[in-house]
């Protein structure tokens, strides 16, 4: 038997493997980190990288910048000191010129009378930028390294890279969510970056949060094919070209955007992706793994009723979350759009004139009333499950997206039903 840190730094190309937490939506309580940080170390990584955003607890002339729940200074340590518990390098995600408001470069009126003069180009604008705040970062804190997405760096050219004293200043991290990665392509980028100048790169897949932008639940199989490419381009650059992986988790596509998959939701995905990029695929022994750490018989056949879908922190939020995205929205419609005795007997011309035969309340009523009992039950279930993971504002903002609008719809038709019922006051001409 090989010792879990021996096996922990083996095989894997990429040395470094964090779990992205993504806090500009439902940011978890300080709990729930407690119970999860174990498990991300067990199931094979090794660093954090928190997108504090407004969870941060930022004081003076940036604390108009807080979130109404923002942790704690004691709840900021606390998340710290559980990461060092856990062997987790946390490294923070603070938004800077990298991916704030870079898609306008060139739009300001000082940027734009830059650009008319010869030879100064969007790129060189860019740029300079990028050596003012990485230069600043580095005078400040000289033992920092700053990371980078790569977005804006993809298209200089190389020349201009290595002109600009950035690939001294930062590493830049290659990203790329899709289950189809171009591979050679991929390469070809590795190449251009070390050619101009930049020693260290990192890879950033993504584990959940980048397949749809109001996803609710995580397709594993493409996030597993995502990391077997990325191993694919492990494999065909120089070793330790790539410092590590970012395995991504977003929460939002960006601040105005609803909220995709919950943290708990995406654990299986994030456990798959671990463990592939620990053994090199997903064989069976591997999978075997993944459902043991999970605490699942089956990952194909995770039966998502509360008692059989895990025994991970929050496995019960993503059993009630999958019964809510599979079956709500589509039982609802069974009965107002397919029911024979709803369209036939009660349709929208019969409910805005409250017309119904009473017969056909006996066939339509009950069913709607089980219907709207059994899916408060749950509602109730599953609001009680998130109260104990997220704060207020993630639990009503994901009840008010995913599970009101049904239930709205079931209680607007009783009302109808009800309405239809009653005696009618008038001589019986439709008004």
């Amino acid at each position: 038997m090989t010792s879990k840190n021996s096996e922990m730094s083996g095989s894997s190309p990429f040395k470094m493997r964090l779990v992205h937490l993504d806090l500009k939506g439902a940011p978890p309580k300080v709990c729930y980190l407690s119970e999860i940080f174990p498990l991300f170390r067990a199931l094979g990584a090794n660093g954090v990288l928190i997108e504090y955003e407004d969870m941060f607890p930022y004081e003076g002339h940036l604390r108009l910048l807080r979130a109404k729940h923002a942790y704690s200074p004691s709840e900021i340590k606390e998340i710290l000191h559980l990461a060092t518990l856990n062997e987790l390098e946390v490294i923070p995600l603070v938004q800077t010129f990298g991916h704030m408001e870079v898609y306008y470069l060139g739009e300001g009126e000082t940027s734009r009378q830059w650009l008319q003069q010869e030879p100064n180009t969007k790129a060189e604008l860019c740029l300079s930028h990028m050596e003012a705040v990485a230069s600043h970062v580095r005078a400040r804190y000289p033992t920092t390294t700053p990371l980078m997405w790569d977005d804006m760096l993809r298209d200089i050219p190389e020349d201009q890279l290595s002109g600009s004293r950035v690939p001294q200043l930062v590493e830049p991290v290659l990203w790329d969510y899709g289950a189809d990665l171009d591979l050679h392509g991929k390469v070809l980028l590795v190449e251009k970056y070390r050619k101009s100048g930049f020693s260290w790169l990192w890879a950033a897949s993504a584990f959940k949060g980048a397949t749809g932008v109001n996803q609710s639940l995580t397709p594993i199989e493409h996030h597993l094919r995502n990391h077997l490419q990325w191993l694919q381009v492990a494999g065909s650059v120089p070793a330790d070209t790539l410092r590590g992986i970012i395995l991504t988790g977003w929460q939002r596509y960006d601040h105005f955007s609803v909220l995709c998959e919950l943290l708990p939701v995406g654990i299986p995905s994030l456990a798959v992706c671990l463990q592939v990029l620990l053994h090199g695929d997903f064989a069976e022994n591997v999978k075997a793994r993944v459902e043991n750490f999970l605490g699942i018989s089956s990952l194909e056949e995770m039966s998502f009723r509360s008692e059989g879908a895990g025994s991970f922190p929050g496995s019960n939020i993503l059993a009630l979350v999958t019964q809510v995205s599979l079956h709500l929205c589509s039982s609802v419609d069974a009965l107002l759009e397919r029911d024979r005795y709803v369209t036939g007997w009660f349709s929208p011309y019969h409910r805005r004139r409250k017309l119904i035969h009473p017969v056909m309340i006996e066939h339509i009523q009950p069913q709607a009333l089980s219907l709207l009992a059994r899916w408060s039950a749950l509602a109730g279930e599953l609001e009680a499950a998130l109260q104990r993971v997220f704060y207020p504002d993630t639990v009503e903002e994901w009840l008010e997206e995913n599970v009101h609008p049904s239930l709205r719809r079931l209680q607007a038709l009783l009302q109808d039903l009800g309405e239809a019922a009653r005696p009618r006051q008038d001589s019986g001409q439709d008004s």
